[in-house]
């Protein structure tokens, strides 16, 4: 059986994770800032880190940690990003590592770090490892919900994705958390990012995987074209669905690989829909690209301009922009070839102006999703990219960040 289910909740949603939370006072309101997240037992690990050349503490200990392939645990802050601190910040994330390990009996060596906040401050290590220990006493296999919420910063809304697929007359599934509303770019979006499954997976072929699914996810989002310092994707994999082992990229590594990409992708989805300050989501659709590479260019382009953001804030049908987008995106194409959409109203014709209805264009641009679609007839390859519009609330939401 191939079927795939989605389900309800998201990093707990799999057998074996649990998860636990505090509110530490690291925020400037009470409300949850310390997750764990954690696997009964010993489990596979793969991660994705920014690619920023400022990486923050945690980002840096994490990457050492998830290169032996194995991890038990996740600790995260939020309110902080542990970032530009110095060898106190790297002292402050192998601390934060040590008290979880010790809290949940593991080796210190099989837990991640993760933070998100303010860059540059301090970490209030005072409060952060009295709300660890607090996290960790009260683990729960229905704490997922809480965890998705502690790690919120300028989020309106946690964001949790599911799903159930059958390999090898098995079970397994895929949940996971992501955050992130604001600094959110292609080439490892900004986000913090937590997925887990009970799959039995080669190291090997979850790193590949994990990889993948970001490349046609997370790498395909904006928001605002800044890249952070925080960014990580790591996927956690403790085998309790006792599926034959995938260990090559056979049927049930690809039912796997595309069930990942589909919690990713859920998930990137949802980060834009929380962009700061948006109301709209865009969805940048190209096709018939000469390559998937072109595609993809062009798409996040599109999806990232900032002239194209704001006219769909204002409900202006300036395809000209859109073009304009595309062609500095670096894509290979023919301008005089291309066709463009928003929505089923085509709004210029082979790289030229088209009559269209102003009116019927205005309707689009008022639906909560805007698909843009820009037709480069040639070649076979597509690719789709999501945004959000800019607005007078982005603006002030980054004005007073750290007030």
């Amino acid at each position: 059986m191939n079927k795939t289910e989605k389900l309800p909740g998201g990093v707990t949603a799999a057998a074996g994770f649990q998860a636990g939370t505090a509110s530490a006072g690291i925020k400037y309101k009470l409300k949850r800032d310390i997750a764990l997240i954690y696997s009964t037992v010993p489990a596979v690990a793969a991660g994705v880190f920014t690619t920023n050349r400022v990486k923050a503490a945690p980002v840096l200990v994490s990457m050492r940690r998830i290169a032996g392939g194995k991890a038990q645990a996740i600790v995260v802050n939020s309110g902080n990003a542990n970032a530009c601190n110095g060898e106190q910040g790297e002292r402050d994330a192998l601390t934060m590592a040590a008290a979880a390990a010790g809290a949940l009996g593991i080796p210190e060596e099989l837990v991640l770090v993760a933070s998100t906040g303010v860059i540059g401050q301090k970490m209030p290590m005072d409060k952060v490892l009295p709300g660890i220990l607090e996290a960790a006493g009260c683990m729960s296999s229905e704490g997922g919900a809480m965890a998705a919420e502690a790690i919120m910063t300028t989020d309106t809304v946690p964001k949790e994705a599911a799903l159930q697929i059958y390999l090898g007359g098995k079970v397994v599934t895929v949940g996971g958390m992501a955050k992130g509303s604001g600094m959110i770019h292609p080439n490892m979006a900004t986000l913090l990012c937590f997925i887990t499954t009970d799959a039995a997976i080669s190291s090997t072929c979850l790193s590949r995987a994990l990889k993948y699914a970001v490349s046609n996810s997370f790498n395909l989002i904006t928001v605002d074209r800044d890249t952070s310092t925080n960014d990580m994707a790591v996927i956690l994999a403790n085998g309790l669905a006792g599926n034959p082992e995938i260990v090559r990229e056979d049927d049930d590594y690809l039912l796997f690989r595309d069930a990942l990409t589909d919690v990713c992708t859920r998930l990137a989805i949802d980060l834009v829909r929380d962009g700061e300050g948006a109301t709209k989501l865009i969805q940048v659709e190209v096709r018939n690209a000469l390559t998937l590479e072109d595609a993809r260019l062009a798409a996040r382009a599109v999806a990232g301009s900032n002239l194209v953001k704001a006219a769909i804030f204002g409900r202006d049908a300036n395809w000209g922009r859109v073009l304009c987008a595309a062609g500095y995106s670096g894509a290979n194409f023919e301008p005089e070839k291309v066709d463009i959409f928003l929505g089923e109203e085509q709004v210029a014709r082979n790289g030229c102006s088209l009559e269209f209805s102003e009116e019927r264009a205005m309707n689009i641009l008022d639906k909560d999703t805007v698909r843009i679609v820009l037709d480069f007839k040639m070649g076979d390859c597509s690719a789709t990219a999501w945004g959000c519009d800019l607005t007078y609330d982005y603006v002030r939401i980054n004005g007073d960040y750290r007030t």
